[in-house]
């Protein structure tokens, strides 16, 4: 059991480059209605690497704020839940708690964890921060995206309750894994047949393995990329 806050935003500008971005959000004091697509009121900037039914809902563990605020103390009065552009915050549950395939119900809604967040640059502009987002990839604070199972309403003082625990990695190892500079096959492709695991991430844990199988004997460099477009 979880309690959250929840948070929704239109489009933003961000204050350098002055490119859209859906990053900007507030908190929601009354119920809303979430879709396979999202939270009603909630939008994104580029569709094309954002929302959809694999990344309908971002949740970010509040206590990872505490540590980027003390390696960026130039933005650590910005650095509060919400900000990192999540819909929901808690501060009892991390990478560590929640495993992909994981089952969770929200209000009348159940969501399911389906893969890891990719930060990016806009995160260092919107904090004016340079390295900010390297460093949330780098330590594995990326917090996760949900898709959803069931529709239905949801209200800030709901609970997130597990339903049912995948029988597969945590979050954060699979992150470890992923993130490692050559990764033992047999577990890589174990990761790819993750019950629950989203397409896309699956497809590039996929690609990887058959670069890692053409290329035995080469070091391959970590899979956990920054996304130039998120979010």
């Amino acid at each position: 059991m979880a309690h959250i806050s929840l948070f929704i935003g239109g489009i933003g500008r961000l204050p350098e480059s002055g490119r859209p971005t859906g990053i900007y959000k507030h908190a929601v004091s009354a119920p809303l209605d979430l879709g396979y697509a999202g939270f009603s009121g909630d939008q994104q900037a580029d569709r094309r690497v954002h929302g959809g039914p694999e990344k309908a809902v971002h949740l970010y563990p509040a206590r990872h704020y505490a540590r980027l605020a003390a390696r960026f103390p130039e933005a650590a009065g910005q650095l509060q839940p919400g900000s990192l552009g999540e819909n929901i915050s808690t501060a009892e549950l991390d990478e560590n708690a929640v495993r992909l395939g994981d089952t969770w119900r929200l209000g009348e809604a159940v969501l399911q964890v389906c893969q890891p967040r990719t930060p990016c640059w806009k995160i260092d502009e919107r904090f004016a921060a340079d390295g900010m987002a390297a460093f949330i990839a780098e330590h594995q604070l990326t917090g996760w995206y949900w898709r959803v199972l069931t529709p239905g309403r949801v209200a800030p003082g709901d609970e997130l309750l597990l339903l049912q625990a995948a029988d597969t990695t945590t979050l954060a190892a699979a992150m470890a894994l992923w993130q490692s500079h050559r990764p033992a096959l047999a577990e890589l492709e174990k990761l790819a047949a993750t019950p629950g695991l989203a397409s896309n991430w699956q497809q590039k844990i996929e690609q990887r393995l058959e670069w890692l199988r053409r290329n035995p004997e080469t070091g391959a460099a970590s899979g956990f990329h920054l996304n130039p477009e998120a979010p």
